[in-house]
């Protein structure tokens, strides 16, 4: 083994650099830039969280490609393949939460797995888990798996406990300081493995950045320094141009071409590290968990533990995206942006309750304020689209705040409806044709006039015969009706939307949830049975 990694020294340079004080301050810079760049993406450009990761990925794939054919290390190529990864791993996680509804904890337990395996893997075949031995192709490939599920795990963990638990992004990055901290120190005094010490500084240093970048960018009224994303990016990719090519100039972190790489361990050394590396997975552990338990508890009382819907938990956010909503029909995009500020940091600040009330609503609803603020924070917001995904939004929120049965006791019986046609919005938009009764915070998800009336027969049949496939799990079916129900409103839009432009717009929103959420690659029966009972009402309370 020794003989052949002096020879493959001497054909191919380390593909990775030296681990300087430069290599952990752009690490981190990196780390921060991916967090708000992906942001400024996804909500500020408006593009959205799937193209968002789609972009992001295949720039990825293509800098990674150049990484794997450079035969040496290349500060620019290894540094921008750094932050791209950054990206891409934040936002499969991003994904696996806010689009698929994964638990943080799920997430957290399978990427702490898959990186567990890929170590392993690594050392059975390599025999080293050091960064100073990537001469090989071989060890480049499992580096960079281990670089992805780093970053991936370390955007589980921290919005695990600063978000999800509530512990917050200052304090979660202080923690994450002191756990950086006590694995150099240990490195330095107690003879803690030196492979060992560097693995856990790298996946800690991921929130850390995402913490100082939350902080910066944050309004200052929430926190922070209200620098925003852009400026935040800005300001951290400056330095890391300077430092890159500062590298590329002095060379200092470069391998020399004829540094031999010590990797063949005694027996001792060997199982001391082994032993180490126990201890600190069982630290971790009790205190990852116990950490956990204490903050889940702490949350506790700030609910009533008989509360298990989020019946009257959810007015303050109906006020705000009505005032957003006011704000965008009389085109006051700047006065709709700043109450969409204040939406994201109100339903932050309450995720931990509010979803350990009811997390599957809480997730239900997560997905419309994203659209809400995607929406009105693209760079040139489209009226038609803002009011659409703020009525589809404000629809869900007062169907979950106002009914003990939340969205999903709405079924499509409207005999069983009919008895609570004053207490929730769906209900009466489907059993109640004086909708004069409806609160004015309610309005929203009515129609302003019945223009279409009795036009939209065929769709409410469409989405009841989806509904009834979704019920009973049969998905073919219920996409093959999506068919029909995309085919038929198309070829009704120009009737109808001659007829009704506004309330055309209101549903053609709520028929492009319910397509996607149909026809996506795994679908969800909860969300899918949630789009159409939304969509249905709309439906019906344009028909009548």
């Amino acid at each position: 083994m020794e003989n052949y990694n002096t020879k493959e020294s001497k054909n191919l340079l380390s593909k990775v650099p030296e681990v300087t004080i430069f290599f952990w301050i752009i690490k981190i810079l990196c780390t921060t830039v991916g967090e708000t760049f992906s942001d400024y993406l996804s909500v500020n450009l408006g593009l959205g969280l799937t193209l968002t990761t789609i972009i992001m990925g295949i720039v990825f794939m293509g800098i990674l490609y150049l990484q794997f054919r450079a035969n040496k290390y290349v500060p620019g190529i290894y540094w921008l393949t750094v932050v791209l990864i950054s990206v891409f791993g934040t936002l499969v996680t991003d994904n696996l939460t806010d689009a698929m509804g994964v638990p943080l904890e799920v997430s957290t337990v399978v990427f702490s797995i898959l990186l567990g395996l890929t170590f392993l893997f690594w050392y059975l075949s390599e025999k080293t888990l050091s960064i100073h031995s990537i001469y090989t192709k071989k060890r480049e490939i499992f580096y960079w798996f281990t670089i992805l599920f780093t970053f991936a795990l370390g955007t589980a963990v921290g919005d695990l406990y600063s978000e999800l638990l509530g512990l917050g992004y200052l304090r979660t990055g202080i923690v994450v300081a002191i756990v950086i901290a006590c694995s150099f120190l240990a490195w330095k005094f107690m003879k803690l493995d030196a492979v060992l010490a560097f693995w856990v500084a790298y996946i800690f240093t991921r929130p850390l950045g995402a913490s100082l970048g939350d902080y910066l960018s944050q309004p200052k009224e929430y926190g922070g320094l209200g620098f925003g994303t852009t400026v935040t990016s800005v300001i951290f990719i400056i330095p890391i141009l300077a430092i890159i090519i500062f590298l590329a100039v002095t060379k200092c972190d470069i391998n020399p071409k004829n540094k031999i790489v010590v990797e063949n361990q005694t027996n001792g050394s060997k199982k001391n590290a082994l032993a180490q590396t126990i201890a600190v997975l069982c630290i971790f552990l009790v205190v990852g968990v116990g950490g956990y338990v204490w903050l889940s508890r702490n949350i506790a009382p700030e609910s009533n533990s008989s509360q298990t819907t989020l019946n009257g938990q959810l007015t303050n956010f109906i006020t705000i995206e009505n005032d957003i909503l006011k704000s965008v029909n009389s085109n006051d995009f700047a006065s709709a942006k700043k109450r969409a500020d204040d939406l994201e940091h109100d339903w932050d600040t309450s995720e931990p309750q509010l979803k350990k009330i009811d997390s599957t609503t809480w997730t239900q609803i997560d997905g419309t304020i994203d659209s809400v603020l995607a929406g009105v924070r693209s760079k040139n917001p489209d009226a038609s689209k803002c009011k659409s995904v703020l009525e589809n939004s404000l629809s869900v929120l007062n169907g979950a705040n106002n009914t003990e049965n939340n969205m999903e006791g709405n079924t499509d019986s409207t005999a069983e409806n009919n008895t609570n046609t004053n207490t929730n919005v769906e209900k009466n938009t489907n059993n109640n044709t004086d909708t004069s009764e409806t609160p004015k915070s309610e309005s929203p998800q009515t129609v302003s006039q019945n223009a279409l009336k009795g036009q939209l027969t065929n769709f409410i049949t469409i989405e009841n015969d989806m509904l009834n496939f979704v019920n009973s799990k049969d998905f073919a079916s219920a996409k093959t009706k999506a068919d029909a129900l995309e085919h038929n409103w198309d070829t009704s839009e120009p009737q109808l939307r001659k007829t009704d432009n506004k309330t055309w717009t209101q549903i053609d929103g709520t028929i492009d949830s319910v397509l996607s959420a149909v026809r996506s690659k795994n679908p969800d029966a909860s969300k899918c049975k949630s789009a159409i009972e939304n969509s249905i009402s709309i439906l019906n309370g344009a028909n009548k």
